[in-house]
């Protein structure tokens, strides 16, 4: 559970470094998201799934 938990805040912690250090371009990006249709948004989640799990494999 502590592992969990650590991985939560960690990816916490990614998330918040783009807002932080360069708020014009982190709406560059939300703005070109809002404008992907349904399944590209899908597509994305699915390879960024995909890429953690395989990063999860290789570390493990």
């Amino acid at each position: 559970m502590n592992e969990l938990l650590t991985a939560c805040a960690l990816m916490l912690v990614i998330e918040g470094l783009l807002p932080l250090l360069s708020p014009q371009r982190w709406r560059e990006v939300f703005s070109r998201i809002l404008a992907m249709s349904d399944g590209q948004i899908r597509f994305l989640g699915l390879a960024s799934i995909l890429m953690g799990l395989l990063g999860l494999l290789w570390l493990r």
